[in-house]
């Protein structure tokens, strides 16, 4: 069930009704229990089977947590996420390469890979580890904890939402309320414009040219690679402003998952800013147990390619994804080798700004293609200023200059407010009022007019 079909919106519909009422004449408990099975609902309705396993992962990081003190427990809730992840994500990727390296092939198992399994692992990992680490209570409550690693907004492509953060919520008796709900709907208005109207219209121009790219012009090429860097950021922030805008309307907040990465000086700075619940994640369970930078700076590097590789492989099991690591991480050493300048003028920003957008641009060419043969057409057809089809696709060119509208909007409330850094922005409006109201009527028309209508998936599902 995704969030840009009607289905989604009678589910959420009927979701904010039974909270709703459920909250007036029922306990906690009743709406915990209420929203679990809505979410367990939700995520069978792409396959019923999906839910055994997401249960059986729930109840592994259960009693592992519980019993975390008992000789070899703890390392069960630890191995059980990264076998159920391993086996039905890369079981087939590594038996592929096995293959390539004996000269034998194998064969494959026909696995179905599990939408979501990325994420909700790495959010069971994060709790039995946090436990472990004494960083938060063991959660005694099983129904609470399944939630929590279910919960319907976030459980399919993210954001990846920390126990510290959710389990808390969970305990307080948040309700849904007109303001709750006022903020949110503007969200997911605002993700779903992403999404259907941008991120789908850009990807009819991306996957022709990157299906045959030795058709195309070279300019047509660059312009399909910057079209999908923009592509991909209006695809899954989209996704996250509707997740996050979805738990906002039943009462709980997730923390931001983009923050206008496009506008990073360096690659450093763009990891901050990227999909946040992962990097951090990342660092926090992977990059600083290494030994993160506190062991010299060439245990660092190493420390830095280990977890953008291993980062690279958890978006799918292709080496293409590997290589992708690899380049940032490359870039992120280099960045750590620069010497620093303590202030830089506007013209060195926006040097900076455009070196950076150029090679994360570059890098998406490995985390689109196919495989390497694709990518080396693509990167081929822009250096060998290759001729062929023009083609200049109009949504390109109106993504972009959306891009930069709400990239000032950010920059002008930033100033504005005397933020310490420039923040996302988001057109909210006081629908109180009879101007916020037609305002946000007039968006939805254009969602609804503008909407591409065949069926794209979010980016991020494959993973």
């Amino acid at each position: 069930m995704s969030f840009a079909s009607i289905d989604f919106i009678i589910f959420f519909i009927i979701v904010i009704l039974g909270t709703y009422i459920i909250q007036k004449f029922f306990s906690k408990r009743v709406k915990e229990v209420f929203l679990l099975l809505a979410s367990y609902f939700f995520y069978g309705y792409w396959d019923w089977r999906f839910c055994f396993l997401l249960l059986f992962v729930t109840i592994s990081s259960y009693f592992t947590a519980k019993y975390k003190d008992k000789k070899g427990v703890y390392v069960i809730g630890i191995v059980v996420p990264l076998v159920v992840l391993g086996f039905f994500k890369y079981f087939n990727f590594f038996l592929g390469s096995i293959s390539g390296i004996i000269g034998h092939d194998l064969g494959v198992l026909n696995i179905i890979l599990p939408v979501g399994i990325s994420f909700y692992t790495f959010q069971a990992l994060s709790y039995v580890i946090d436990v472990k680490r004494e960083k938060i209570e063991t959660e005694n409550n099983f129904i609470r904890l399944a939630l929590y690693l279910s919960f319907f907004p976030q459980l399919v492509a993210g954001p990846i939402v920390r126990a510290a953060d959710f389990l808390p919520q969970l305990k307080e008796d948040r309700k849904v309320t007109l303001d709750n709900f006022k903020y949110g709907i503007q969200l997911i208005a605002f993700g779903l414009f992403k999404k259907i109207v941008l991120a789908d219209h850009l990807s009819v121009f991306v996957d022709d040219v990157f299906r045959v790219p030795v058709a195309f012009h070279w300019a047509t090429i660059l312009l399909a690679i910057v079209s999908y860097s923009i592509q991909i950021y209006f695809d899954f922030s989209g996704y996250s402003d509707i997740a996050i805008g979805c738990a906002k309307c039943l009462g709980y907040d997730f923390n931001s998952n983009f923050n206008l990465p496009y506008i990073s000086q360096n690659v450093t700075e763009f990891w901050r800013r990227w999909h946040i619940s992962l990097s951090t994640w990342l660092k926090e369970y992977l990059y600083i147990p290494l030994g993160g930078n506190r062991k010299g700076k060439v245990r660092q590097y190493i420390n830095l390619f280990i977890t953008m590789l291993l980062g690279g492989l958890w978006h799918g099991a292709s080496w293409t994804f590997v290589f992708w690591g690899g380049l940032n991480a490359l870039a992120l050493c280099i960045d750590k080798m620069l010497p620093k300048k303590k202030e830089k003028n506007i013209l060195e920003k926006v040097l900076s700004v455009l070196i950076t957008f150029a090679f994360i641009s570059f890098t998406w060419i490995f985390f689109r293609a196919d495989n390497f043969s694709n990518a080396w057409a693509v990167i081929k057809g822009i250096f060998t200023f290759q001729v062929g089809i023009k083609q200049p696709f109009v949504w390109s060119f109106v993504a972009i200059m959306l891009l930069l509208i709400f990239t000032i909007g950010a920059v002008v409330k930033s100033h504005k407010n005397k933020y310490r850094q420039i923040e996302g922005y988001y057109p909210i409006v006081n629908l109180d009022t009879v101007l916020g109201l037609t305002i946000f009527f007039v968006v939805l028309g254009l969602i609804i007019g503008l909407a591409f209508t065949g069926e794209q998936p979010f980016v991020y599902f494959q993973f």
